[in-house]
């Protein structure tokens, strides 16, 4: 079993841009999946908004990021970021996240997603956002 955390940015519509500038500094690969992508365009204009995206390299730098819809809040000096905790292992993150769930604010309840076999968005008491998820097996 293993657990990672990583930075998670969110943005307003730069996200593609913002992956593209840190894999050109950390070297890597940048991988963006838009709205339009994923079949879950809400409003037309934010359709090649990223709705997933991260920079991986081999050096071990690794960030996530995506673009926050228009009806949702967004403050670039309120949440700039999530911590992000990934794992393998589904009962690994369901302990995880009972145990951060104390006190804490749902955002997204710990569950199935399109993109992953769990997925689960809170604010814990501290105001810290975090996502945990189960990682989805690769392809292609």
């Amino acid at each position: 079993m293993s657990v990672t955390t990583t930075t998670h940015l969110n943005f307003r519509g730069a996200a593609r841009e913002a992956l593209d500038f840190y894999r050109s500094v950390f070297g890597g690969r940048a991988v963006a999946i838009t709205y339009e992508d994923a079949n879950a365009v809400q409003d037309e204009s934010e359709a090649g908004w990223v709705m997933w995206g991260e920079v991986t390299a081999a050096n071990g730098f690794h960030v996530m990021a995506y673009d926050v819809p228009s009806r949702l809040p967004w403050n670039q000096g309120e949440n700039p970021f999530f911590v992000s905790v990934r794992g393998d292992d589904a009962e690994e993150i369901r302990a995880l996240w009972g145990r951060l769930a104390e006190g804490s604010t749902v955002v997204r309840p710990l569950e199935p997603a399109r993109w992953a076999p769990l997925y689960g968005m809170l604010t814990d008491r501290f105001g810290v956002t975090w996502v945990l998820d189960v990682a989805a097996p690769r392809t292609g």
